[in-house]
């Protein structure tokens, strides 16, 4: 099997994450309408069908959800290996602009809700940027923004999952289970045992997997950490030139079914909420108001702030665009939905809280891809890339 380039690897990323992003975006307003409709008893009802140990939200949001994470982790192992990533000077500009892009949002969240009470513990939900639904927004504008940008965009929400990945890790794991966490341990081992034997087959790897998700889901750490860890088990470097990595494998064979079925699939199951009673009272709460402005305004100082005071000390340079098209795309991170949304569910479980969550990611969102659109649209001329 003939490697692809890696211009033709970007590109094709690229348009399955913009084709993505608008099935997401259907799936999201689809969503609403169900919610809002005759059939919205049905759809909250459906959605608590206990379907064996677990309910359909819950084999949604843990379960599929880990095969998510599993591309994810393949995706950061390979961006690291031989992407935007793999050289320090890679690194330096993406890594500043997602660490402020997590840092101020969450700072923006707390100065509104208060440090004190049970609202501070969603902190981390304006922090995370959508990479599917933000390139399917760019996807809108066409050739007005160049490639660099949409890499440049890519790259950082791809560092913000590391650090979500984090925080799920370590801020939202209540209590563990010494026995179940040594299990996880074991079987983790042995998928890093069969990669350093040289095991190039995907089938052992793939095998171990639900088991190692469902030992990571009783240690009480969330279950969808187990798609990172064998990512990172999973061999990139081919044994021949002309042969096509287990990572690479993946991946590819991965893409469509999280970017087309797992992907919207949460997208419709969390992003329905009904709007009976709500009113600006509502919409202008505490929580759902934190995470509207920590995505909208947060995300856009963060980003755009850090990158101007590192090209300003001369730690990195700009990218390749003019400012205006960098601080659309700094508006552009602020769309939050996918991550926001997880992280939502795992701070709070109160269907109320649950609700003021989705009104603050969806508004937030919201903000910021109409300002990112109308900034970028109005930037300059057409950029080719």
């Amino acid at each position: 099997m003939a490697v692809s380039s890696p211009l033709s690897i970007i590109r094709d990323f690229l348009r399955q994450e913009a084709a993505g992003g608008v099935v997401l975006m259907v799936a999201a307003a689809g969503a609403m309408v169900v919610a809002n409709s005759g059939f919205g008893d049905a759809y909250f009802a459906a959605l608590h069908l206990q379907a064996g140990p677990l309910s359909i939200h819950a084999w949604i949001n843990d379960a599929l959800m880990a095969v998510f994470f599993l591309l994810v982790g393949l995706e950061i192992k390979r961006e690291f290996a031989e992407g935007q990533l793999a050289r320090w000077s890679d690194r330096v500009l993406p890594f500043i602009a997602a660490a402020a892009g997590m840092a101020v949002p969450a700072a923006i969240y707390l100065g509104i809700v208060g440090t004190s009470g049970g609202l501070a513990r969603g902190w981390a939900i304006p922090s995370a940027t959508d990479i599917a639904f933000a390139i399917g927004a760019l996807a809108l504008l066409g050739p007005r923004v160049p490639i660099a940008l949409k890499l440049f965009l890519t790259t950082v929400a791809i560092v913000d999952d590391m650090g979500a990945v984090a925080i799920i890790a370590l801020a939202y794991t209540p209590s563990i289970s010494g026995p179940a966490l040594l299990a996880a341990i074991i079987i983790f081992g042995v998928m890093l045992g069969l990669g350093k034997l040289g095991v190039r087959r995907l089938w052992p790897y793939l095998a171990l997997f639900p088991l190692l998700w469902i030992a990571i889901h009783l240690s009480g750490i969330h279950a969808t950490i187990a798609g990172v860890l064998a990512a990172f088990a999973i061999p990139i470097g081919a044994a021949a030139e002309a042969e096509v990595s287990p990572l690479h494998r993946l991946e590819h064979a991965l893409h469509p079914y999280v970017a087309f079925g797992i992907v919207p699939l949460f997208g419709f199951a969390n992003a329905g909420i009904s709007f009976a009673g709500i009113g600006l009272r509502e919409l202008f709460a505490p929580l759902p108001l934190g995470i509207a402005m920590g995505l909208f305004l947060g995300k856009q100082l963060g980003i755009f702030g850090s990158l101007r005071i590192a090209v300003a000390c001369g730690i990195a340079e700009r990218p390749p665009a003019s400012w205006a098209q960098v601080y659309g795309v700094a508006l552009m991170c602020g769309i939050g939905f996918t991550m926001s949304l997880f992280i939502g569910g795992l701070a709070f479980t109160d269907p109320l809280l649950g609700d003021e969550v989705k009104i603050g990611v969806l508004g937030g969102s919201l903000l910021s891809a109409v300002a990112g659109f109308l900034v970028l649209r109005l930037a300059g001329g057409r950029a080719h890339g």
